[in-house]
C-alpha cells in the first residue's frame, strides 16, 4: 500500500481526488505531522500546503505550523492545494508592520521567499496578492528588495509598477537605513569593524569575495558587537550596500560565519535556524517623500546561546 510506511506516524484512512486522510497517533506540531506524512515532503513546500489552505484538522482549515495535533486526530492533507479557504491565517508567515495607498512593510517568517520560484513556492508575493483580494485592494504585490528564505525580518513590496520604479530608480537615496542582528560563530576580538570587497556570484549558486575588483559589485557591511559567550557573538550588521548574499560572505570572510548558515562555511550544528534577522528598516516614502522608520525585535531564540 503507498502509505504503509506512515504507520507508525498515523494510520491512513481514506484517499480522494484531493485529501489524504490521516489519523495522528502521536502528540506533533502539525508542519512536523505534514513533513512526516508526506514521506519527507520538504518543509518550504510543507509550509506551501499549509499557506493555501491545504490542511484540515477535524474538518477544520488549519494553516498554523505550530498547531499541535494530538492522538486521535483526523488530518487531512493535500499535496496540490488551492482554490478560497475561509479562515486563512497569515501570521504564520508575516505581520502586516506599515501599509498605505504605494507600499506595505512586512515582518517576513523564515522559510519563506521574497517572490516565487517553481510551481506552488511560499513565497510573500504571492501571500501578499492573496491579502491584496482578501483586503478588497485592486493591486499587487511588486519586490523593491529581497531577503534570503531562512532570513526573517522586515521587507517593503510596492503596489504598483510605478511606486516600484520610484523606490527602485535610486536606492542608495532611497534607503535611509537597514539593520540586522545575527549569531555568528566565534567570539569577536573587537567591538566593531568593517568589511569591504568585491562580491561575485557563481555557477554554484554561492558569492565569491574579493579585496580586488573580481568583476563583481563592491560591497560594504559595519558590525558591531552586542554579546558574545559560550563560543558565539551577537551582532547587529549596518548595510551600506545591499548586495545578495552581502551579510553572509561577508561574515565567512572575516571568518565569523552565521550561525546555521551552512552554505557559508557554518560548523556548529546547533541551531535550528539561520541565525540572521532585518530589525530595522527605513526609507522615503515614494511619493510624499516621508521618511519612515520601523524597527521589530529579533527572535528570543537568538539569546537563548548567551544565557
Amino acid at each position: 500500500m503507498r502509505h504503509s510506511k506512515n504507520r507508525a506516524l498515523g494510520g491512513v484512512r481514506r484517499v480522494d481526488t484531493k485529501y489524504t486522510q490521516f489519523v495522528a497517533k502521536e502528540e506533533m506540531f502539525l508542519l512536523d505531522f505534514i513533513m512526516k506524512s508526506l514521506a519527507g515532503v520538504s518543509k518550504t513546500k510543507a509550509k506551501s500546503i499549509l499557506s493555501y489552505g491545504g490542511v484540515l484538522v477535524e474538518k477544520e482549515p488549519v494553516t498554523k505550523y505550530n498547531f499541535l495535533v494530538k492522538p486521535g486526530m483526523i488530518v487531512e492533507i493535500s499535496k496540490h492545494p488551492g482554490g478560497n479557504q475561509r479562515g486563512f491565517d497569515y501570521t504564520p508567515f508575516f505581520d502586516i508592520v506599515y501599509e498605505d495607498a504605494d507600499v506595505i512593510v512586512v515582518n517576513k517568517a523564515e522559510e519563506v521567499l521574497s517572490m516565487g520560484v517553481g510551481h506552488n513556492s511560499l513565497n510573500m508575493k504571492d501571500l501578499l496578492d492573496r491579502y491584496f483580494v482578501d483586503s478588497r485592494q485592486n493591486c499587487t504585490a511588486h519586490v523593491v528588495h529581497r531577503l534570503d528564505a531562512r532570513t526573517t525580518g522586515l521587507m517593503m513590496y510596492a503596489k504598483s509598477i510605478e511606486a516600484q520604479q520610484l523606490l527602485t530608480a535610486d536606492w542608495q537615496k532611497t534607503i535611509i537605513d537597514r539593520r540586522y542582528v545575527a549569531v555568528v560563530e566565534g567570539e569577536m576580538d573587537q567591538n566593531q569593524g568593517s568589511v569591504k570587497s568585491w562580491l561575485k556570484d557563481t555557477d554554484r549558486f554561492k558569492i565569491i569575495s574579493s579585496r580586488t575588483d573580481n568583476g563583481g559589485k563592491w560591497a560594504w557591511t559595519d558590525w558591531r558587537l552586542l554579546e558574545k559567550a559560550n563560543g558565539l557573538s551577537l551582532i547587529e550588521l549596518h548595510l551600506h550596500t545591499g548586495r545578495k548574499n552581502q551579510i553572509r560572505a561577508h561574515m565567512s570572510v572575516i571568518h565569523h560565519p552565521i550561525l546555521g548558515d551552512y552554505k557559508y562555511g557554518a560548523k556548529i550544528d546547533e541551531a535550528k535556524r539561520m541565525c540572521l534577522h532585518a530589525y530595522k528598516l527605513a526609507f522615503y516614502q515614494p511619493y510624499t517623500h516621508e521618511p519612515l522608520h520601523f524597527e521589530t525585535p529579533f527572535p528570543a531564540y537568538f539569546t537563548q546561546f548567551f544565557k
